[in-house]
């Protein structure tokens, strides 16, 4: 397994809800933007279903999730979150989806995309990936690969907005099925750490899911007196 690759510089993120990104690649994202990239997060939905709250609507949630995603973005050094705010858990493969990743894309001019493995449906024996996690992923590689490539896919963006087709020359996917890349992180941990605890409205117990994630440790990195922590990605070079 690899453990080197590209320094990205214009990185873009595509999840299907607040706190994918710091639980998929928080570690991973805070070391790119200590390396200098500039880093811009789309999210498709603003998670306004995930709450046990009866007293919470769905557009209060939503602001709630939007501003605690803001606030964990800055944890992470991301420079620009936007959100689609399609509905939460109604995710489907569309064209509409497919081009506004495009549209994404296209106005981002990215050297690096970041989504996860449209092929990862369950993990373990006991824990099933949100269906939202797997279309997305899906509808980002359809996008990646030709549609944000050709002129002819959604033309208007171009005659309408101006945005010129591209070629993303690196997609990662956490999470993956067959990772082939390793990450270290541990350098970054407490980022990553301190980006979730801004999920205030999704981890009630933080200090037990702190405890959780760093008995996560890397055995292939760690000795006995020094924990270390990777993260794990299918990198597909287009370039």
């Amino acid at each position: 397994m690899r453990t080197t690759y590209p320094t990205p510089k214009r990185v873009l993120i595509i999840y299907a809800h607040p706190d994918d990104a710091e639980f998929f690649a928080g570690g991973t994202i805070a070391r790119w933007a200590d390396a200098g990239a500039q880093i811009s997060l789309f999210l498709i939905t603003s998670g306004d279903k995930g709450t046990g709250d009866r007293s919470l609507n769905p557009i209060a949630l939503r602001d709630i999730r939007e501003a605690e995603t803001r606030a964990a973005a800055a944890q992470l050094g991301i420079h620009e979150v936007s959100f689609m705010r399609l509905r939460d858990g109604e995710l489907m493969p569309s064209l509409q989806l497919r081009r506004a990743i495009v549209r994404m894309i296209r106005l981002k001019q990215p050297d690096t995309l970041l989504s996860s493995d449209p092929t990862t449906r369950w993990r373990g024996g006991q824990r099933l990936n949100h269906p939202d996690h797997w279309t997305v992923a899906s509808e980002v590689m359809s996008a990646v690969y030709p549609a944000a490539r050709d002129h002819l896919n959604f033309p208007e963006l171009l005659t309408d907005e101006g945005l010129e087709p591209h070629i993303t020359p690196y997609l990662y996917l956490a999470l993956p099925t067959d990772p082939n890349l390793q990450i270290e992180t541990t350098a970054y941990q407490a980022q990553k750490l301190a980006a979730l605890a801004e999920h205030k409205s999704q981890i009630p117990d933080m200090e037990g899911l702190r405890q959780r994630l760093a008995e996560r440790i890397d055995l292939g990195l760690s000795s006995p007196d020094r924990p270390r922590y990777a993260e794990y990605f299918r990198l597909i070079n287009l370039a």
